[in-house]
């Protein structure tokens, strides 16, 4: 007896092993009322009613909002010219690009621009470059974001190659994003009288505040034997360099304005505003266009249809759905959920059983 109840034990105790051994091996997850799908949900159900409704509401709101965004867009005052052709003398025509790396050519000339409708104040500049690819990757990296906020980083030139150093001293900006900055000058004048181009507030205050040092200043800067653009100057720290916080903000497209500046006057109708151009900056080696843009501004920024144009074509979209639904519904109507329709449930010519 003894003997058979050791045998019962043992096989009782292998017993419990095995299925202690084979729940800790289990990979099925404990039980949840999430882990099983079992959580209360909800569940639309999309009727001809639903979709119909949603369509003619979207169209509602879509089409006023794209009407307002038209209105707004027309009611901005543009006045866009290109000069980089027009300036340059006829002896150059065929040289382009030997007439702007000369420095015996002379790069002034003047333009008229007459004023379409009244621009109330204040009306923004914009230098508006073509076919220039700031979004390339190694211009896009060529710049060193620690070197602009802090004195501390001068020597932090790894990335800016290969403007990076000139005569083993640091370039301050270095780069080549800042070696290309823009450097052709307009100046205006309405009836002889000049207007004044304020810089104020044409950089973003967090660029000035965080990315761009106070106690940082340009030294050794198109100090080298190729001048790729403007110069800074050297006593005006960089956060304070507005011109090229501008240009540092590199664009996304190949065709991109930036701030020159803002005149703070009203221009009235049919007036006519003399540009003395400095048309310094060369565009000609890579066949892009330089354009100046005068422009006011509305609740949407500067002119753009495009916004306009997307609301109506959508909100026009979804009120052509809801007739064209509304018409099947009326027209050929079917019960909600109607097995029959299945494909299961059809024969095999198709006809519903």
């Amino acid at each position: 007896m003894n003997a058979k109840g050791a045998a019962g034990s043992g096989r009782n105790d292998g017993g419990s092993d095995s299925s202690t051994t084979s729940k800790k091996n289990s990979k099925k997850p404990k039980y949840s009322r999430f882990t099983q799908q079992e959580l209360p949900a909800c569940k639309p159900i999309l009727t001809p009613g639903w979709v119909i409704s949603t369509f003619i509401a979207v169209g509602i709101v879509f089409i006023p909002i794209g009407l307002a965004s038209l209105s707004a867009s027309e009611r901005v005052v543009e006045i866009s010219h290109r000069y980089d052709r027009e300036c340059v003398p006829v002896d150059y025509g065929n040289d382009l690009v030997a007439y702007i790396q000369s420095t015996n050519t002379n790069k002034t000339c003047a333009v008229s621009l007459t004023v379409p409708k009244q621009m109330k104040q204040p009306i923004y500049i914009y230098y508006q470059l073509d076919n220039f690819y700031q979004n390339h990757r190694r211009y896009v990296k060529s710049r060193s974001d620690k070197q602009l906020r802090s004195k501390d980083y001068e020597r932090d030139t790894s990335n800016c190659a290969p403007e990076a150093t000139n005569d083993d001293a640091p370039i301050v900006p270095c780069g080549l994003i800042a070696w290309s900055l823009f450097n052709d000058t307009y100046q205006f004048s309405v009836n002889e009288k000049l207007l004044q181009v304020s810089k104020k507030d044409i950089a973003w205050k967090s660029d000035q505040k965080h990315k761009f040092g106070s106690d940082v200043y340009p030294k050794n800067f198109q100090s080298g034997g190729l001048i790729g653009g403007a110069k800074l100057n050297s006593s005006i720290p960089l956060s304070e360099q507005v011109d090229l916080i501008v240009w540092m903000r590199t664009a996304a497209l190949p065709t991109f304005r930036k701030l020159f500046g803002k005149i703070e006057v009203n221009l009235e109708a049919n007036q006519i505003i003399s540009v003395v151009i400095e048309n310094n900056y060369n565009t000609y080696s890579f066949g892009g266009k330089k354009k100046l843009v005068l422009s006011t501004t509305s609740w949407i920024g500067g002119k753009n249809d495009f916004l306009g144009i997307a609301y109506l074509t959508v909100g026009g979209l979804c009120l052509f759905l809801a007739i064209c639904f509304i018409l099947l519904y009326v027209i050929k109507p079917r019960p909600l959920g109607d097995p029959s329709y299945l494909s299961w449930n059809r024969s095999p010519a198709g006809h519903m059983n």
